[in-house]
């Protein structure tokens, strides 16, 4: 399919319904109100074409945006796209999900990782603290730089109360993350976590919550699942 098809069936798959939803959340427009479902449905018709999820993402539509993520192939970003991408994440759902998914899978993970989080822009600040996050679910243990990463954990025991509105939420998910998937760092991750305590966080008109860190951890580790790493994290 064209990009011109692929915008005009991202049109007939959008509602009011999911709109407000998403207006709720703090989407700008342009956008159709497409929900994630139905956008991993047109993904075998963008996957292959590398230009096209470009395209996509260059649109400025938010539902065109996301699709682009889910069907990009990583290893085929430069660094510069990926710069230029997290530049363009004006909203969280993009710089948590699309760019820092696509970010931690490509070859410049922790490098960008590392020149996001410092950034004075709120939103890149956030692909970077969601893109280690990121990175930690799909690597083994091994080739972690864990000083770096208990460094980081540091970071946010004495900053999160201070950082901005979405970098509290991808701090909070960092903790969470090293909890739950690098093994060797559970007990400490645990540690912030309950030093940190709840993380407020302006969530907008939603019902959305944010997790406890320590519970959320406890509840992993009572699955038997701390360390289990996953196959992708763009979703």
């Amino acid at each position: 399919m064209k990009h011109e098809e692929i915008m005009e069936r991202l049109k007939e798959l959008g509602s009011e319904q999911t709109k407000r939803i998403y207006e709720n959340h703090g989407v700008q427009e342009p956008y159709f109100g497409v929900k994630i479902g139905d956008l991993k449905k047109l993904v075998k018709y963008v996957k292959k074409d590398h230009e096209l999820a470009l395209q996509l993402y260059y649109s400025g539509n938010h539902d065109a945006m996301y699709l682009a993520g889910l069907s990009i192939n990583p290893k085929l970003m430069s660094k510069e796209t990926l710069q230029d991408w997290a530049k363009k994440a004006y909203w969280y759902m993009i710089a948590e999900y699309t760019v820092a998914g696509v970010a931690a899978e490509s070859e410049f993970a922790v490098e960008l990782a590392r020149e996001w989080m410092t950034s004075e822009n709120e939103m890149i600040a956030v692909c970077g603290w969601s893109t280690y996050a990121n990175f930690l679910s799909i690597t083994p243990d091994e080739k972690l730089n864990i000083s770096e990463i208990r460094e980081l954990l540091n970071v946010v025991k004495n900053t999160i109360h201070s950082e901005r509105n979405r970098v509290r939420y991808v701090m909070n998910g960092f903790v969470i993350g090293v909890g739950t998937y690098v093994t060797e760092l559970n007990e400490e991750a645990k540690q912030v976590a309950e030093h940190i305590g709840k993380v407020h966080v302006d969530v907008g008109n939603t019902a959305c919550k944010v997790p406890l860190a320590f519970d959320y951890i406890e509840k992993v580790e009572a699955k038997n699942r701390v360390g289990l790493k996953r196959k992708t994290c763009i979703c």
